[in-house]
């Protein structure tokens, strides 16, 4: 056998044929599944890029939304402040003369008062003068928008009077104003003073000659003006 010569395989002989064809010559048809492979991860790969686009769309989407609310509620709150800010100076600018106005008007009714007790007897001159002052006054106080309360034979209001007492009429309807007892004020068309009243009752009314409880409220917190007119009364009188 082992003198015996091995015969060479010819290439068209099978096992020749495997000896021919080496491992990287062979070629292999590919299968159907092999073949879908590629296209399918492709497939997954975009739907995944899909979904991840949906939702950072959302996301944005959401983002947006709650930046336009904030931007929407400070809008508003800016617009709440401006508005604001501006009516505050507009009654700064339009009251601002209020307290000086107020501690003006003490001033008046003394010399109102003054006018109402000088006798006949009092030199002329006197009198012209005090009459001037208080004119020159009122009007210099209505260039800055004061002006009087209209009472006397008007219908009590208690935004405008406060009744001091109450009078039996049966000549006139109730709750009217037969007496002005101190003249109020307006600022700018508000009220400053109110008029210190008396208010008609019908005769034989519970209420006559009794206060309610606002108005003794009213008394308490003109007690120290009228006292201050009383004190007036007395050295007009001692002079």
């Amino acid at each position: 056998m082992s003198g015996k010569k091995s015969r060479k395989l010819k290439p068209s002989e099978p096992n020749g044929e495997k000896e021919l064809l080496g491992r990287d010559d062979v070629t292999h048809d590919d299968s159907p599944a092999e073949l879908d492979q590629p296209e399918e991860r492709m497939s997954n790969e975009k739907t995944a890029d899909s979904a991840l686009q949906e939702a950072e769309r959302d996301e944005l989407i959401k983002e947006i939304d709650e930046l336009k609310d904030k931007y929407l509620r400070c809008y508003a709150e800016f617009e709440n402040y401006r508005k604001r800010t501006n009516k505050d100076k507009d009654e700064l600018v339009k009251y601002g003369n209020e307290s000086l106005i107020y501690e003006l008007l003490p001033s008046i009714d003394s010399l109102e008062l003054a006018l109402k007790h000088i006798s006949e007897e009092s030199p002329s001159g006197l009198t012209q003068g005090v009459k001037m002052t208080l004119k020159e006054l009122l009007r210099t106080l209505e260039k800055f928008g004061l002006t009087k309360i209209v009472s006397e034979g008007a219908k009590f209001d208690p935004a405008f009077h406060h009744a001091m007492m109450k009078a039996e009429r049966d000549d006139i309807e109730e709750k009217m104003v037969v007496e002005e007892l101190r003249t109020g004020y307006l600022y700018n068309k508000k009220v400053i003073r109110p008029s210190l009243v008396t208010v008609s009752v019908k005769p034989g009314s519970q209420d006559r000659g009794q206060l309610n409880e606002e108005d003794s409220k009213n008394e308490l917190r003109t007690k120290s003006e009228n006292d201050f007119e009383i004190k007036i009364n007395k050295d007009i009188e001692e002079e």
